[in-house]
């Protein structure tokens, strides 16, 4: 059966691809992007089915009226997409101010002011589906990434927490956690100045693999849209939906790490507890 979605960052990337494909299959879309004439082709085979909204994750004001405007033209919108972002390379010392504001900006604040706006809507209508595009890097962290990490935990810790809000109210979620995938999220990086100081380090071991082309990309962006679109149509989809085999593995590797810690801090507890008696 036909859907209503609304899509953030739907001019590239995964947002671009999930577009296509949601048109491709009879559903509508309501893209939201920053620059109005880049889906003007796309607009043209579509007609009606694709409804282009100008909009900017910088720019709170605007969010909840792009929310509104769209629930108000469209009568229901069952699936929220927050996929809107970036992503932002460089030693944390290596970063500006300009660019950590910008990057919690956009993939953090920008995503939190999304999903606010949609909530008292999808609750009014009698519930709905948000996905929130994570990444691997919700779940581990590369040297170099830091804020870009720090944006994606966070949202991660925040949507974990909502969903126990609204749950009642037949809104759930689900975060997408694919690993490095084929699109243009390296053509768009936004790298810091590089200090020499950070040469040989893990960090700069890092900015020469993205340099060079030797940092893997395994993901293939059709096949990770497909499979979150069809954990969109699943009654009871997982909360986390981790996709690729890096990502698998590689969220695998810390988690169990994690645990072998949690482990031998037990061990600790129990000792502790010991003496006390």
């Amino acid at each position: 059966m036909p859907k209503t979605w609304f899509i953030t960052g739907a001019s590239s990337g995964l947002g671009l691809e999930m577009t296509q494909q949601l048109l491709t299959r009879g559903h509508k879309v309501v893209a939201t992007i920053r620059r109005a004439e880049a889906l003007a082709q796309l607009k043209h085979g579509y007609g009606e089915r694709l409804d282009v909204v100008p909009l900017d994750l910088v720019m709170p004001e605007s969010i909840r009226s792009a929310v509104e405007g769209a629930f108000e033209r469209h009568g229901r919108i069952d699936v929220v997409v927050s996929n809107a972002g970036y992503g932002l390379f460089g030693a944390a010392e290596e970063l500006t101010n300009e660019a950590i504001d910008r990057q919690i900006a956009t993939n953090l604040t920008g995503s939190i002011h999304l999903i606010r706006a949609a909530l008292p809507l999808l609750r009014k209508q009698g519930g709905g589906r948000i996905v929130q595009v994570s990444s691997e890097g919700g779940q581990i962290a590369y040297p170099g990434f830091s804020l870009y990490h720090a944006t994606k935990w966070g949202i991660e810790g925040f949507v974990e927490a909502v969903a126990q809000e609204v749950a009642p109210f037949g809104i759930d979620f689900i975060i997408a956690e694919p690993g490095p995938t084929g699109t243009n999220f390296g053509v768009n990086l936004v790298h810091a100045t590089p200090m020499d100081a950070y040469d040989e380090t893990p960090a700069g071991a890092v900015r020469r693999a993205l340099t060079d082309g030797s940092f893997e990309i395994r993901g293939d962006a059709a096949r990770t849209v497909a499979a979150i679109i069809s954990a969109t149509e699943s009654p009871t989809p997982p909360l986390r939906l981790t996709l690729g085999s890096t990502a698998y593995f590689s969220i695998s590797r810390a988690l169990s790490a994690r645990l072998d810690a949690l482990e031998a801090q037990r061990e600790v507890a129990n000792s502790a507890d010991r003496q006390d008696l």
